[in-house]
């Protein structure tokens, strides 16, 4: 599902941040010590609390004792995390290194999905918002969301950023193409999701084996998740309505 792994990005200054935990590889934590060169790591800001990204945080806080770790609180309140965590608040500006990240909350791939915007690059820190090559997943079951997905990847557009830094494969230098891309992307397969319903598929694994013909069976999962939340989507804005198990258009 990650393809090569995850990145994490190091900002050492006046205040050693680190934005993402990782996995707690210990080759990951080796790179970071050396990097620092000895000094403490001062904070973790992490982009949101998928496994590959808030992980690393208990072998964190063992490697670099003191290390606060940041986040956007997740929804429910009774969620127990392995380390203790301060909140991130949407528009904060958190100092990192020599320099300073906003907080953009850009809910969709997880609720408490945040990219870090450095303002004098123009970088964009967008974590799971993008990534090059692939279309990002969509869990409806895991409080994925299709309507905020597609208001947040309108407001990251909207910041101009020269460049993407996402927590998965190439830094992207051409945002706005890449941008267009997956809103295109979105309202292809949205397309796709309401011509199955008006052909009678009523069911959501229906509809998945009708896209996707040729998936296979563990990236199908993933592929249900994304179908469902497109017919949640259509639910909201009162295009489609289920009984049970079954979906039914409503536009005509």
């Amino acid at each position: 599902m990650t393809g090569d792994g995850n990145w994490t990005f190091l900002f050492p200054g006046r205040v050693n941040t680190l934005v993402d935990a990782g996995a707690g590889m210990p080759a990951h934590l080796d790179a970071i010590e050396q990097a620092l060169g000895g000094a403490p790591l001062a904070q973790v800001l992490v982009t949101h609390a998928h496994v590959d990204h808030i992980g690393g945080a208990p072998a964190l806080a063992q490697r670099f004792p003191g290390v606060r770790f940041r986040k956007m609180p997740w929804p429910e309140r009774d969620v127990k995390w392995p380390v203790g965590w301060d909140p991130i608040v949407a528009g904060e500006i958190v100092a990192a290194g020599d320099s300073t990240l906003a907080a953009v909350h850009t809910p969709g791939h997880a609720p408490d999905h945040l990219c870090f915007w450095q303002a004098e690059t123009r970088a964009l820190l967008c974590g799971d918002l993008v990534q090059r090559g692939n279309t990002v997943w969509i869990p409806a079951s895991l409080r994925g969301d299709l309507i905020d997905y597609l208001a947040s990847l309108e407001r990251a557009r909207a910041l101009g950023p020269a460049l993407l830094l996402p927590a998965h494969g190439p830094v992207i230098d051409d945002a706005e193409k890449l941008f267009q891309r997956y809103l295109n992307h979105r309202r292809q397969r949205e397309a796709q999701v309401v011509d199955a319903l008006r052909r009678g598929l009523s069911t959501s694994r229906a509809i998945v084996n009708d896209i996707y013909v040729e998936l296979g069976e563990p990236l199908l999962k993933m592929a249900h998740e994304g179908v469902v939340a497109h017919l949640v989507k259509l639910e909201r804005e009162g295009r489609a309505r289920r009984d049970g198990d079954a979906w039914h258009i409503m536009d005509t």
